[in-house]
């Protein structure tokens, strides 16, 4: 196996496992306030546990992430105070913010998972490479523009 895993991040990756599915069942449940309470604090524990307790403190205090901590714990905050839905929509925000730049190690995982991740390649590659032709188009283009009107040759631009 090329990434081992100790017993402290299974029990981490199995907090945060509970915590999504209380949460998700006290979304269904009509955003009941005492399951997504349950939830959050499952997923605050797994994420210390994976994590570990240093570099999670770290990630929630980096100053680059104070907008995505400060709108997760808001969003703890009322939940607690009995408005979820104002508060599961805090917390989706400040997850975002906060776990933004995992999304590429995230994509590289699903990518390696046996069927899954072949499906998702054969549906993603072929959407990238358009974007991708359509980005590079787009810029020739404007570079041509460019240069017609200033009477540069393209090649002088790089980019």
């Amino acid at each position: 196996m090329a990434y081992e895993i100790d017993e402290q991040k299974k029990v981490g990756l199995g907090l945060i496992g509970f915590g999504i599915v209380f949460t998700i069942l006290g979304v269904i449940l009509f955003f009941d306030r005492g399951l997504l309470a349950l939830g959050n604090i499952f997923w605050l524990a797994g994420v210390g546990l994976l994590l570990g307790w240093r570099a999670t403190v770290q990630l929630f205090t980096n100053r680059s992430n104070y907008k995505g901590s400060a709108s997760f714990v808001l969003g703890l905050f009322f939940i607690f105070v009995r408005w979820p839905i104002v508060g599961i929509i805090f917390e989706i925000y400040g997850c975002i913010v906060l776990f933004g730049g995992f999304w590429p190690s995230v994509k590289v995982f699903l990518f390696q998972i046996p069927v899954f991740g072949w499906i998702l390649k054969i549906f993603c590659s072929g959407e990238l490479n358009f974007m991708l032709k359509k980005n590079s188009t787009r810029q020739s283009i404007e570079r041509d523009k460019v240069s017609i009107i200033f009477g540069f040759p393209s090649t002088q631009w790089m980019f």
